[in-house]
């Protein structure tokens, strides 16, 4: 059977630059410049040993339409860390704003 191994998430947003920093500011992720095959500037980022690539999307790109209470795209990523109470407390003190608090799902 063929062998897969993870190689990247790819993100878009209006303004890549300023996702990236705020993964930087608050993870600490390495932000890395790159060109996508198109020839386009993208800002990728390296955050726990994950790669994750941001492409632009553009003012006036047509978006899809979600329904109701459901999600379109990623839904989340999954960061795992010691003491959660605290690295919460030290996003909070950096501006980070939770929608959710977050949890201990498994021991």
């Amino acid at each position: 059977m063929t062998e897969f191994s993870y190689d990247h998430v790819h993100l878009r947003s209006p303004d890549p630059e300023a996702t990236a920093r705020y993964y930087e500011r608050m993870f600490g992720a390495e932000i890395i410049k790159s060109i996508q095959s198109d020839g386009r500037e993208r800002v990728d980022m390296s955050l726990g040993g994950v790669m994750m690539f941001i492409a632009k999307v553009d003012p006036d790109a047509s978006l899809s339409e979600k329904p109701a209470g459901s999600y379109v795209g990623l839904d989340h990523l999954g960061l795992r860390v010691r003491d959660i109470d605290r690295v919460c407390d030290e996003l909070k003190a950096k501006g980070a704003e939770f929608t959710v608090e977050p949890k201990t799902i498994r021991p």
